[in-house]
């Protein structure tokens, strides 16, 4: 099982892997249908699928002769759970700095 967040991360830096995952939103595809649509031989498309599969981002099925690969939503959701955690972590972070940073409200001492 991957280290999840970076492994994924790490799936998704390459721009081929970006396009294959991106054409696989649409829905399943064979290796064949994804090298036809990319300026990629069909032997890197397997490639890249192999390190997608390895991140579990997408998975495969045999279906007759071809075999179909399809997102994994659970990957998908893992890395989702990630992104956010970090976000969640800067957001804390900055409201923390910004409260060290305001100035002292005093009440009372001002008229009106």
């Amino acid at each position: 099982m991957s280290t999840y967040g970076s492994d994924q991360l790490a799936a998704l830096a390459d721009p081929s892997r970006r396009a294959i995952f991106e054409a696989l939103r649409g829905g399943p595809r064979a290796v064949g249908e994804l090298a036809a649509a990319l300026p990629i031989s069909r032997p890197a498309v397997s490639q890249h699928l192999k390190v997608l599969k390895g991140a579990e981002l997408v998975v495969d099925e045999a279906v007759g002769t071809r075999r179909l690969y399809r997102l994994r939503p659970e990957g998908i959701a893992a890395l989702r759970a990630y992104l956010d955690g970090m976000w969640e972590d800067a957001l804390s972070s900055f409201a923390k700095k910004a409260e060290e940073t305001a100035p002292e409200t005093r009440h009372g001492s001002e008229e009106s």
